[in-house]
């Protein structure tokens, strides 16, 4: 896909773009740098910077926030997708869902417009099964 979009791949981009490939979650580019380096040493954090710089405007590359105050990045030929992120853990999920495109194009052509692309993150908590209630004794009394 890089030399597609018309992108001179050197080993190091090369590199970069394996371990993105690879991944199945969203780096950011500390994360990738530390992975990229344990495949080629010579791999510089500035290069990783650029590189993902290179992606991004090329359309390879998606940067996504998650509310952490950092970029993290979801490579583009992966599909149209949404997130649902853990708010205590961190962990983004991944999910389709028509039935809300559909809903998004009906609310775009209801104002007016064409609609053109969908983001959507959710910001959740997993909801906790209700505790069971002790076993009740022989005899005991019920609270009032």
């Amino acid at each position: 896909m890089c030399v597609e979009r018309g992108l001179k791949m050197t080993g190091q981009r090369r590199i970069i773009a394996r371990v993105l490939s690879e991944s199945e979650d969203h780096p950011d580019v500390e994360e990738l740098y530390r992975r990229a380096a344990v495949l080629d040493s010579r791999v510089s954090i500035a290069t990783v910077y650029r590189t993902v710089r290179l992606l991004e405007e090329k359309g390879i590359l998606a940067r996504r926030d998650f509310g952490e105050g950092r970029s993290r990045y979801d490579p583009t030929d992966r599909g149209h997708h949404h997130h649902l992120i853990d708010v205590d853990s961190g962990r983004v999920i991944e999910f389709e869902d028509a039935a809300h495109e559909a809903i998004a194009a009906e609310i775009a052509a209801r104002l007016g417009f064409a609609l053109v692309d969908v983001r959507l993150q959710l910001f959740a908590r997993r909801i906790e099964p209700a505790e069971p209630s002790p076993p009740s004794r022989p005899g005991a009394r019920k609270p009032r």
